[in-house]
């Protein structure tokens, strides 16, 4: 696990990167998906901070 600060439009919180086939996967809590509307299948520009 990496750890990362992630950022969907206003909406940030910590979090970590978790390796899966080659890549990695970011967790997108609950509390995230409410605050921006975000639906299953839905296409989104995640910021990284790497180590934050």
């Amino acid at each position: 696990m990496i750890p990362v600060a992630a950022r969907i439009g206003a909406t940030e919180w910590a979090t970590s990167l978790w390796p899966k086939d080659g890549g990695y996967i970011v967790p997108v809590k609950a509390g995230v998906r409410r605050a921006e509307g975000l639906e299953l299948g839905d296409v989104v520009t995640v910021g990284l901070d790497v180590g934050a």
